[in-house]
């Protein structure tokens, strides 16, 4: 299982590990993943994410993920997110 948020793409950096004597070692810096159920209202259906604390909030400050989705850009969502904004897509257009 890949360390990437779902919804925002983040994914592991690397940086350094730095010393009191200043010696530097590589390091990498991985995403704050938390495994989460999110509610759409307009399927009204649960789906499992695997999101950054960060995008969970962004979802809140939304309101929700059928609104996250809706201004999400599709280069940045995994395939199971995008098939899951398109089936809200074409429920909102049906209703």
């Amino acid at each position: 299982m890949s360390r990437v948020c779902e919804l925002t793409g983040k994914g592991p950096m690397t940086g350094n590990t730095v010393s009191h004597a200043n010696n530097k070692s590589r390091r990498r810096f991985l995403p704050n993943l938390n495994e989460v159920t999110l509610i759409s209202d307009v399927l009204g259906q649960s789906f499992k994410f695997r999101v950054t604390a960060a995008a969970l909030r962004s979802v809140d400050h939304r309101g929700g993920l059928d609104a996250y989705l809706a201004k999400a850009k599709d280069e940045e969502l995994s395939a199971n997110a995008l098939k899951i904004k398109k089936e809200i897509a074409k429920a909102q257009a049906a209703a």
